[in-house]
């Protein structure tokens, strides 16, 4: 078992090995190519919509909480739908928007704020562990791999110095860097009683919009971590009881490189599939088409008659007859959720589902 010696940042590092320097330039590289097309679209809400509900999907399946595509989108588009899995991984979502919302206003990340999104992520007012006895358990054997900080004091000193490396940049770490540190870090501070792996990879991507690397929280990095889920426990002991930095930092650098890859071929999609909609609706039913009733379409996938009235400014009627006109079209199809009838976008629903069924990551 390793024994809690967590010890304060910052850590001692060699930012300046090879390795780490090499795989810098390809990660920083990727992430430049996606903010750099991110930034073309006009709408960047659909993008960022349709990236965060996979990294939402996965994030939460990381911890075994587990559903489908279609009971998560109904339970996006339902508040009362009765889908305790999906629920939560609706509750990742905003957590995630609200912590991109919080760090657009503030242009800083504090220990309340992170507390405000494992709030909403676990949809309590729990926050930071009070009673000791949380221990980390290898899942196969039971075994104790790790204790963490146990008395809430400990807890709240590591948080604030935490919350000052992160905000502070006179070290003139390379922020990638720094990201793999805070990461390691958070994980192992394990402030809450449920929910940290989820904050944690709230954090990574919120870190990388305070520095202005990302302006949205557009990186699907779970997806990384779940193809190389042994890799990331067994380096992360390797930090705990080693002090083995380099690894740690390539492997997260890696996870970078790589989700950005997949992150920008995924917004291509997208975008792609909305310039063919755009071209088929005016071909198939110009008389309802616009370019702000095509974009309602894809920011959700399943939209319903209130949304396209409050959003186009148009009669209840007019709605109903523009998502019937859809629908007779092949673009949408609709099912009865409770009392309301919810229309899904089926060409968006199709190619985010396909994400899960092919490795984005080696296209």
């Amino acid at each position: 078992m390793a024994e809690n010696n967590l010890k304060m940042l910052p850590p001692e590092l060699n930012p300046e090995a090879s390795q780490i320097l090499k795989q810098l330039i390809h990660s920083h590289k990727a992430l430049a190519e996606l903010k750099g097309f991110s930034e073309t679209i006009p709408n960047k809400n659909i993008l960022i919509n349709s990236v965060i509900i996979n990294e939402a999907k996965d994030s939460s399946e990381i911890e075994n909480i587990i559903t489908t595509h279609d009971e998560l989108f109904k339970a996006m588009s339902k508040e009362n739908y009765n889908n305790p899995a999906a629920k939560e991984v609706v509750n990742y979502r905003r957590a995630l928007w609200q912590g991109f919302e919080l760090i657009k206003e503030k242009k800083i990340l504090t220990t309340n704020m992170i507390i405000e999104i494992q709030s909403i992520i676990e949809n309590n007012d729990a926050g930071i562990r009070k009673v000791p006895g949380t221990v980390l358990k290898n899942p196969q054997s039971g075994e104790v791999i790790y204790t963490p900080p146990e008395s809430e004091a400990r807890i709240i000193d590591l948080l604030n110095n935490l919350e000052n490396y992160i905000n502070e940049d006179r070290d003139e770490v390379d922020p990638l860097v720094k990201m793999a540190v805070i990461h390691y870090q958070f994980e192992s501070i394990h402030p809450f009683y449920d929910g940290n792996g989820r904050t944690g990879r709230i954090i990574n991507l919120l870190y990388l919009v305070l520095k202005d690397i990302l302006n949205s929280p557009i990186l699907y990095l779970s997806k990384y971590i779940i193809e190389n889920k042994n890799k990331y426990y067994s380096l992360f002991q390797e930090v705990r009881e080693n002090g083995s930095w380099d690894q740690w930092i390539i492997y997260i650098l890696k996870g970078v490189e790589e989700t950005a890859a997949a992150s920008l071929k995924l917004l291509k999609e997208i975008n792609n599939l909305i310039e063919k909609t755009a071209e088929d609706m005016k071909a198939k039913i110009p008389k309802i088409y616009s370019r702000e009733l095509l974009e309602l379409l894809f920011i959700e996938f399943y939209t319903k008659i209130s949304f396209i009235q409050e959003g186009l400014g148009v009669t209840r009627k007019t709605a109903s007859n523009y998502l019937s006109t859809l629908e007779k079209a092949g673009f949408l199809s609709s099912e009865k959720l409770g009392r309301e009838k919810i229309y899904k976008n089926i060409r968006l629903f199709k190619l985010i589902k396909s994400i899960n069924q092919k490795n984005l990551t080696k296209g």
